[in-house]
């Protein structure tokens, strides 16, 4: 007998074939018939006139920490997502060295600076009870409703080992050796390979560029040749031109990476904007060089718009604008006087339009920001206005009008900034750019930045406007792209398409409604911290390993997921 019968779905596989009507039956956590089911099932229901999908798999997520409070990996689950990628960016929460207790707090310190996470939510929500990658995975096994595998930090290996010096530090020989050597038995215990960062604006929560940005060349590449004694493995990896260009040297450290290790390294994001055209072929040069040297690198893109929530009171995307940072971090009162003095402003005007600036650059038209939330009574009227009419009005340059209102509310005004690459252009550029073999969807960035973006979404959103918006992409070809794509990038085992036999991670959507409801914030993390959430609409359900985990965007109260472990549930995507 079967668990549940899908019965008249139609079902888009995964795989980019056309579509197909049949019914589905589920039975021990995998897909037992495909096609016209007669069998005797424990609970069944009509789909007809829906869809029926793989899970989607979100390739860069942050739920490190907050699965231990949201087994759900809300919103993420509410939208159709089955199995994340978490650990990316050089950041894990293990391993921890047992001798200094105080790397927790330092860890947790990072974690909210660097990805935006709620510092009372990580010391409440978490309970810090592991020290080895293993025992982190341990204390996660069995509590998650969303599939989840693990990269492991590169700050995470250097903490542990050189403690307070792996900031600033070199490893010598026998240091370097006990890295790799974490690194190893975090592989041996089922981490997915290593994840680390050379960004320029990553910093700890001391304001210190975080420890692996220390690393040299042959440090890196040393722990790239341990990802590759490993089944099942691959390399994240972030350095500064990911935000705009990469320099040579970039792209020959991240070539040699992959070749090294014969995985695939995938960095992330990938911005398409048609303004810059000269982007996205340097951007790609760096896959096709892989491909020569016999490596294989990975450029995620976004294939929606993520709005982002700014302010000029607490850290956001506007503190990484070069020279903006030592004026956003000072005392609020100081930080006024400074922004209302017209030459800081011109200052920090042409900061954000430099070439310097690299993507950051397109937060530079405050002309286009809407106003958001206020809080005085001198800004009463003006959320939802758009900031260059408020301008006109007061007879005010566009900046100078909006650190007046910022001003007013002691700088919690919160500010929407309107995207310059939406045009058609653009989204013809996008288009075009996805169909390249190394180029692949997804940077959510889900469980970070919490209250200021909310990626999540992109699938329901994505898959809405290939039905009934731009339809840039058919719609098989749309859920190959956040199904199998990435399930075989990762090497994931029997996932990623609906097919007798594999894992019943399935998405059942109307076509008619799926999209995804507006950003807004909520106050549910422990210590009552905020975040922004979306509403997943047209969603009718969601199972992981057969078990429903949301029905109409509620969740069920299951926990069916599984820590994904390198090697038992992935299989080595090799480069060579």
């Amino acid at each position: 007998m079967l668990d549940h019968l899908i019965k008249g779905a139609t079902v888009v596989d995964g795989t980019g074939a056309p579509a197909f009507t049949a019914d589905v039956g589920l039975r021990g956590g995998r897909i037992a018939a495909v096609g016209e089911v007669t069998e005797e099932a424990r609970t069944s229901e009509d789909a007809t006139g829906l869809v029926l999908t793989p899970g989607f798999v979100d390739p860069h997520t942050h739920y490190d920490a907050q699965l231990f409070w949201d087994p759900y990996a809300t919103p993420s689950l509410n939208h159709g997502v089955t199995t994340v990628a978490a650990g990316n960016c050089g950041f894990t929460l293990a391993p921890l060295n047992p001798a200094r207790p105080e790397d927790a707090d330092y860890t947790r310190r990072m974690m909210a600076k660097v990805e935006g996470m709620s510092l009372v939510a990580l010391e409440e929500g978490a309970p810090w009870s592991w020290h080895s990658f293993g025992e982190y995975l341990d204390a996660l096994d069995g509590r998650t409703a969303v599939n989840v595998g693990f990269m492991v930090g590169h700050c995470a290996l250097r903490r542990h080992v050189m403690g307070p010096d792996a900031v600033g530090g070199q490893p010598d020989e026998e240091q370097l050796a006990r890295m790799a050597g974490l690194l190893h038995e975090a592989m041996d215990a089922g981490a997915w390979g290593l994840s680390t960062t050379q960004s320029s604006t990553h910093s700890d929560g001391d304001g210190q560029p975080v420890a692996s940005r220390h690393a040299r060349p042959a440090e890196l590449l040393a722990l790239s040749r341990a990802v590759g004694e490993h089944e099942g493995t691959q390399i994240e990896a972030i350095v500064a031109g990911c935000l705009d260009q990469f320099s040579d040297d970039e792209i020959d450290l991240l070539v040699e990476m992959s070749a090294v290790a014969g995985r695939p390294l995938n960095w992330n994001v990938l911005t398409v904007d048609a303004a810059v055209p000269e982007r996205v072929p340097r951007q790609l040069s760096a896959s096709e060089r892989a491909r020569k040297a016999g490596g294989r690198v990975v450029a995620l893109t976004m294939p929606i718009l993520t709005p982002m929530n700014m302010s000029l009171g607490t850290f956001c995307a506007l503190n990484l604008i070069p020279g903006w940072g030592p004026v956003l971090a000072l005392p609020v009162p100081e930080r006024i006087a400074r922004l209302k003095d017209p030459a800081v402003r011109s200052e920090l005007l042409r900061r954000a339009t430099s070439k310097e600036a690299g993507v950051f650059r397109r937060l530079a038209d405050f002309g286009r920001y809407v106003i958001g939330d206020t809080y005085s009574e001198a800004n009463r009227g003006l959320t939802g206005r758009v900031v260059r009419d408020i301008a006109g009005e007061r007879g005010l340059d566009p900046f100078a009008c909006l650190v007046e209102i910022c001003a007013n509310d002691r700088l919690r005004t919160v500010l929407w900034p309107m995207p310059r690459d939406n045009d058609p252009a653009s989204w013809a550029l996008r288009a075009e750019t996805w169909q390249h073999e190394d180029v692949l969807l997804g940077g959510s960035d889900a469980g970070a930045h919490l209250d200021r973006m909310c990626g999540a979404p992109y699938t329901t959103r994505f898959i809405g406007d290939c039905l009934r918006g731009r339809k840039l992409v058919g719609l098989e070809q749309a859920v190959k792209m956040l199904t199998d794509d990435p399930a075989r990038l990762f090497g994931l085992r029997e996932r990623g398409q609906v097919r007798e036999g594999w894992h019943a991670d399935l998405v059942l959507l109307d076509p008619e409604r799926i999209d995804a409801g507006q950003a807004r914030l909520v106050h549910d993390l422990p210590g009552d911290s905020p975040r922004l959430d979306s509403r997943a609409i047209g969603i009718r359900a969601v199972w992981v390993n057969g078990a429903e985990a949301i029905r109409d965007d509620a969740v069920s109260g299951a926990v069916p997921g599984k820590v994904l472990r390198s090697g038992r549930d992935t299989r080595t995507v090799s480069t060579r």
